[in-house]
């Protein structure tokens, strides 16, 4: 499914939603192609979403372009990246293996909450909607102790406590709705969910800095008792670190 570039970001935005295991982008010269590996359900899901789209056989050789789409980034002294690539020499690795929960460090919004994370006081993280860990793992890596981790999807909690162990690292993860369940106070949270969804939780939290994200550079969330401190912006996508002021 290609979509004109002015219509990019919204795309991409649904296509989280629609396919949080992940999806292709291709840069076209009418637009920006968008691809998901999926079956006639998730076929019929993009068809109500975006009103049409092609749909063809899967050739030999998928699984390793969609482990071409998983690529290592470097935020900081962090390294992120999947399994079966080497972390850069002298970095912090963060080996997150995705498999059906979102989140591999790859997307703008991850990226952003680690960037705001790094130079945050250390002490207990709370991590909301926790999708594959990446932010946990990271937080845990960075000095964070202890490190609460909550997802409503048991995939996530699954793929969250799969990857901590791998890296060595203790994050508690819970399966929780973060609307209506308890939550543990904490120094710094992050909720990278939706915008919607993003005040009704930040409410809920005791923490002395939220770091807010999962929504486009043109909204901006407004959370009752926290001033905002601080916003980075990359590929459309904004995040946003909010300190409590009662």
């Amino acid at each position: 499914m290609t979509v004109p570039a002015a219509r990019a970001e919204h795309a991409r935005a649904v296509m989280i939603e629609l396919f949080p295991e992940g999806f292709e982008e291709i840069d076209r010269s009418d637009g920006v192609e968008l691809a998901a590996y999926t079956d006639s359900a998730g076929e019929e899901r993009l068809w109500a979403a975006f009103g049409g789209a092609r749909s063809d056989e899967v050739g030999e050789g998928w699984e390793d372009r969609w482990r071409a789409f998983h690529r290592p980034v470097r935020i900081g002294p962090l390294w992120v990246g999947p399994p079966w690539e080497a972390p850069d020499a002298g970095s912090i690795p963060v080996l997150i293996d995705p498999g059906r929960a979102f989140g591999t460090g790859g997307h703008g919004t991850t990226r952003l909450c680690l960037e705001l994370l790094l130079d945050l006081p250390r002490g207990g993280f709370l991590d909301v909607g926790c999708g594959s860990g990446v932010l946990s793992i990271a937080a845990a890596k960075l000095g964070f102790d202890p490190v609460v981790a909550v997802d409503v999807d048991v995939q996530a909690v699954e793929a969250t406590t799969r990857n901590a162990d791998a890296n060595g690292v203790r994050v508690d993860a819970r399966l929780a709705d973060a609307l209506t369940d308890d939550l543990p106070a904490v120094e710094a949270a992050v909720v990278n969910v939706a915008l919607d969804l993003d005040r009704a939780i930040g409410e809920r939290i005791d923490c002395a800095r939220l770091v807010t994200s999962g929504y486009l550079a043109a909204e901006t969330p407004s959370l009752p008792g926290y001033r905002r401190e601080r916003r980075r912006e990359a590929d459309g996508w904004a995040a946003d670190l909010h300190i409590r002021t009662k």
